[in-house]
């Protein structure tokens, strides 16, 4: 047996922000840290479906401590207004950016941004950087262990996924699994490039990809919704139910990372099974273009551009040189 949620330490008096938290693996998540005493914010674009989801988890967790927020990861407006209502509560121990579209017909952001690259990265980069100041990197000398992470679900789609600086939003040709495996290459140079810059300015905080797997959640039905193809909806419903895992197993890889005392900055974590597709979690090596750390700061740079959304961080020293920095630590 390997790690499950019977595994998960105390969280009490831990804060968690997930968004996509109505459904799937964000919803199962959700369940796992209020049953474990954490709190959470379920930031979820419908508000409806996010209380409906809150009394869900309530059924289960009585004393569940949940709150819904509203966030729209394809306006940067209502990303903007979702970190202004959190400005004033107490800090946040993990944000877990869950929420993603799949293999959609091609749309595009409130910002005029492809639908799949705008929410999927650019909408968690511009969150991310709106919520830093209120992570829990604790104080120098304070009883604050300064455990802050920063979990950020890609898939393993990634490793066919290319960025193509020449043409980020699909404008010139779209193809909706291209679009999608781009997205979530994204999220894991974005995860990596996050960590070697907490590491750079010597903050107490981890940045942590993750990938659930195939599981079965509502992702994959979107695409064929969207493009009323009924027979491929049907298609991708029968195979989850044949050979996808249940969304509570998709979901641990996110729940080790946001957790475990063992979980490394820096690392992607997913199911340890048959073609890393279902089982329990385990550290794993991610694409060869996802360690790219020119391409990740090119792409770094284009997001900051694109969202209007600066961190607070220094640029990040090659891996060679943190590497020896946090040897002589």
């Amino acid at each position: 047996m390997g790690w499950t949620a019977d595994d998960i330490p105390d969280q009490s008096g831990r804060t968690f922000v997930i968004t996509g938290a109505n459904s799937g693996i964000g919803l199962e998540a959700t369940r796992e840290l209020a049953r474990s005493g954490g709190a959470v914010v379920m930031a979820c674009r419908s508000v409806e479906r996010g209380e409906d989801a809150a009394d869900d988890v309530r059924e289960a967790v009585p004393d569940a401590d949940l709150r819904v927020e509203e966030l729209d990861l394809a306006d940067l407006e209502s990303i903007r207004a979702f970190a202004d209502r959190l400005k004033d509560d107490a800090t946040i121990d993990v944000l877990i950016n869950n929420a993603g579209v799949m293999a959609i017909p091609r749309s595009e952001t409130a910002d005029g941004f492809e639908t799949q690259f705008g929410v999927n990265h650019l909408g968690h980069f511009a969150l991310t950087g709106l919520l830093l100041d209120r992570l829990a990197t604790g104080d120098e000398g304070g009883d604050d262990d300064g455990d802050a992470r920063v979990v950020t679900v890609s898939s393993g789609v990634h490793e066919q996924g290319e960025i193509d600086f020449e043409d980020l939003q699909s404008e010139r040709t779209y193809d909706k699994w291209d679009a999608y495996a781009q997205s979530k290459l994204a999220n894991v140079l974005f995860a990596y490039e996050l960590e070697r810059r907490f590491l750079t300015g010597d903050i107490s905080a981890k940045s942590i990809a993750v990938h659930p797997g195939y599981a079965n959640t509502g992702l994959q039905t979107r695409g064929p919704e969207q493009s009323g193809d009924r027979l491929r909806k049907a298609a991708m419903q029968l195979m989850n139910t044949l050979f996808a895992q249940p969304a509570e197993m998709g979901a641990l890889p996110t729940l080790y990372a946001a957790t475990s005392p063992e979980a490394e900055g820096g690392a992607y974590y997913g199911p340890g099974g048959f073609m890393n597709m279902r089982g329990t979690p385990e550290r794993q090596a991610s694409s060869d273009r996802s360690y790219n750390e020119e391409t990740a700061r090119r792409l770094w740079a284009v997001s900051e551009e694109l969202t209007d959304v600066t961190y607070d961080l220094p640029r990040p020293k090659n891996h060679a040189d943190l590497e020896e920095a946090v040897a002589t630590s």
